[in-house]
């Protein structure tokens, strides 16, 4: 099995200002717990007991990406019967966007790239993220990317999703991972059916693929039940074979156990469909050249 999404850090090796920055609330709640290292040796051990075998890292807001990058690619290099992809962060807009993927591509474990479009509707008053959608820069970014063979990871909030699959069925050849099954933050009865009819928009484009994780994220209080109808909908929209599992730990720690999360996911999945969202789709995208012996 795979873990398609999970993070790693070392507050003395890399600087990310959200995990320095104390008392301040997140979107995904309090982040006082996870405001500590968190080391591969950490995640094999909670990830393997569960019979995982391979994990993506998946950038996480570090001040320099490639600096991050790099680090974790030496974990990768030093981890080698782990095997560990990389999704990494690369400003899409910027001028300096060719340097910084060829930069990227020198580091054998880099296979995609992620810069967050939609974090939550207060943040992105702020952040202006959601311009990224209207730039041209970005555009031509996200056509290098797909000729360069990289993928892209896409976190949005669902108020985003029309306009995303707009943008994104340009890219036909590019392969996109929408995390997070594309943010349901309003988990009442209403905001799950408007989070269903705006995920149409992108389970529509046969180039876009779903995570299920950060499950969590927004209500820390879930279970089997809760969670039921997001799961039950994302299989329904985008099919086992565009389907993935990701823990989104250390942030989902703060919800569950790895261990509880992951049996309560194996509890709802129909088991005729846990090779692809286990392990299938995330190596078809991920990790083309690894076999599950």
């Amino acid at each position: 099995m795979i873990d398609a999404h999970h993070h790693l850090w070392d507050l003395n090796a890399v600087d990310y200002p959200w995990l320095m920055e104390k008392g301040k609330k997140r979107f995904f709640g309090d982040p006082t717990p996870i405001q500590r290292n968190y080391l591969i040796d950490e995640h094999i051990k909670l990830a393997a007991s569960l019979g995982f075998k391979a994990s993506v890292h998946i950038q996480v807001g570090a001040t320099d990406g490639l600096e991050e990058a790099k680090w974790v690619n030496k974990i990768v290099s030093e981890n080698q019967s782990w095997p560990m992809a990389q999704v990494a962060f690369c400003d899409l807009s910027s001028d300096q966007r060719e340097i910084r993927l060829d930069e990227l591509q020198r580091l054998s474990s880099v296979v995609g790239v992620r810069q967050i479009v939609g974090r939550s509707p207060a943040e992105d008053a702020n952040s202006k993220t959601n311009e990224l959608l209207t730039s041209d820069n970005f555009m031509q970014g996200l056509q290098s990317i797909s000729d360069r063979g990289l993928s892209f990871d896409l976190q949005i909030i669902p108020e985003l999703s029309e306009t995303c699959a707009a943008v994104f069925s340009q890219f036909p050849n590019l392969q996109v991972i929408l995390c997070h099954a594309g943010s349901p933050y309003n988990r009442t009865e209403e905001g799950i059916t408007s989070w269903s009819s705006d995920l149409n928009h992108l389970s529509k484009l046969s180039n876009v693929s779903c995570k299920l994780s950060g499950l969590g994220m927004f209500d820390h209080n879930w279970t089997q039940a809760t969670v039921a109808p997001i799961v039950a909908t994302v299989m329904e929209q985008f099919g086992s074979a565009r389907v993935m599992f990701g823990s989104n730990f250390p942030v989902d720690s703060l919800s569950s156990s790895f261990k509880a999360l992951f049996e309560r996911l194996t509890s709802i999945i129909d088991e005729k469909y846990f090779e692809d969202v286990f392990f299938k789709t995330a190596q078809n995208i991920y990790f083309p050249n690894f076999s599950s012996g």
